[in-house]
């Protein structure tokens, strides 16, 4: 296929969508925590943040699938111009810099004949997931539990990449840039950076399939940076440039945004807000519900499944308690088979509710190095959830 379309509109479904969670009150609930239910080319039907650029996020019900199907994999773009036709036979990524040997081009075919293929098991996360649970509420898109997806993928090792134009001994980062534009000049591109050492640690690549099947342009077609363990905004998408400097990379999208307080649960005071910030990089460990849903109703005595997914940035997790009594006490959850370490692990655990009444229901998960999530937390960004997830349900 020569030419991919985009779309040239969108159908807004018009059914309203609204993420709860009992650890906010029912009144803090507002309109921009409302959103619609809209279908994009290559999509089903996501929740929409914002149209421009598309920001769209997969319903809580897809997440009961190992792997979240291409087309209800969230979307989410910094700049407002997004790539809408992309012809793959006149398509180059370019490696460049001054600390390359020399400077190459390579054509999508080049990228799957002259590289030994590489793929992955990985878990693509907004780092402003679960945002709209945050309170105080912070400034930002609204985000529920569904801005991640896992996926399988497949394409080349930027190791192999960087060792075909060949490495300088003064390298010090790379830098990834995609199609998207910004609408005005004043705003920046945007462009991502990760060390020598990590660019070239044998996991970081760019991925021509998703799940066995060319990347939705959505998502970043035709190649898409990924870098296991670490938060989406370092997964650039439409990727067609990559420069090797002999400098650290300060651009804003890496100096200024997407910087968090620098202290191991990403925690500071609304009034008091942290002198120091750094780079959000690791996915914090964190672990969620996605069966049931807010305000369930049970039954007396009928068994209900419940599951939902925990996950970190690659330690792996090793356990994950549920707590029937707001945190009283605690039980073991049953984890399914590791899909990978920077995959997210599904936990279940089966609950016959003896009475009747209101109960609040926690979940937290234990990582391979000990750490576990934490009681409280709040950022100015909303980024990095890790707190304790709650759900209240109803038994009758």
């Amino acid at each position: 296929m020569k030419i991919k379309f985009l779309f040239h509109g969108l159908l807004v479904i018009g059914m309203a969508f609204s993420c709860k969670s009992s650890q906010q009150d029912k009144e803090d609930e507002y309109n921009s925590n409302v959103m619609k239910t809209v279908k994009y080319p290559e999509k089903g039907d996501m929740l929409l943040l914002t149209d421009r650029p598309p920001q769209l996020e997969t319903p809580l019900k897809i997440l009961r699938q190992d792997f979240t199907p291409n087309e209800y994999f969230f979307v989410r773009w910094h700049l407002a111009m997004i790539p809408k036709v992309i012809d793959a036979e006149a398509f180059r990524l370019e490696i460049t810099g001054p600390s390359v040997n020399k400077t190459i081009s390579l054509s999508l075919n080049d990228l799957k004949t002259k590289f030994t293929p590489y793929s992955i098991v990985a878990l693509a996360e907004c780092a402003g997931n679960s945002r709209s649970f945050f309170k105080p509420r912070v400034a930002g898109g609204q985000w529920c539990n569904g801005a991640m997806g896992n996926a399988k993928w497949t394409g080349v090792k930027v190791k192999d990449i960087l060792e075909m134009a060949g490495i300088k001994d003064n390298a010090v980062d790379v830098a990834f840039d995609g199609l998207d534009e910004a609408p005005l000049p004043s705003v920046p591109d945007f462009v991502k950076s990760l060390g020598i050492k990590h660019a070239m640690d044998g996991e970081v690549m760019i991925a021509y399939q998703m799940n066995g099947k060319d990347i939705p342009m959505l998502n970043g077609y035709p190649l898409k940076l990924v870098v296991p363990g670490w938060f989406a905004t370092y997964w650039v998408g439409a990727l067609h440039k990559i420069e090797v400097l002999d400098h650290p990379f300060d651009g804003f999208w890496m100096k200024k945004a997407y910087t968090i307080a620098d202290n191991p649960q990403y925690n500071e005071n609304p009034k008091d807000l942290a002198k120091k910030t750094v780079p959000v990089t690791t996915l914090a460990l964190h672990s969620i519900f996605v069966e049931p849903e807010p305000d369930t109703k049970m039954a007396v005595g009928k068994p209900y499944d419940m599951e939902g997914l925990a996950f970190d940035g690659g330690k792996g997790i090793t356990k994950v308690d549920i707590s029937l009594d707001n945190g009283s006490t605690w039980t073991h959850a049953t984890l399914d088979p590791e899909l990978g370490k920077y995959a997210w692990r599904r936990w279940r655990y089966t609950w016959t509710p003896a009475k009747a009444g209101k109960y609040t229901l926690k979940v937290k998960a234990t990582n391979a190095a000990g750490e576990t999530q934490a009681a409280e937390q709040w950022n100015r960004s909303g980024y990095a959830r890790n707190v304790i997830e709650q759900m209240d349900v109803t038994v009758n």
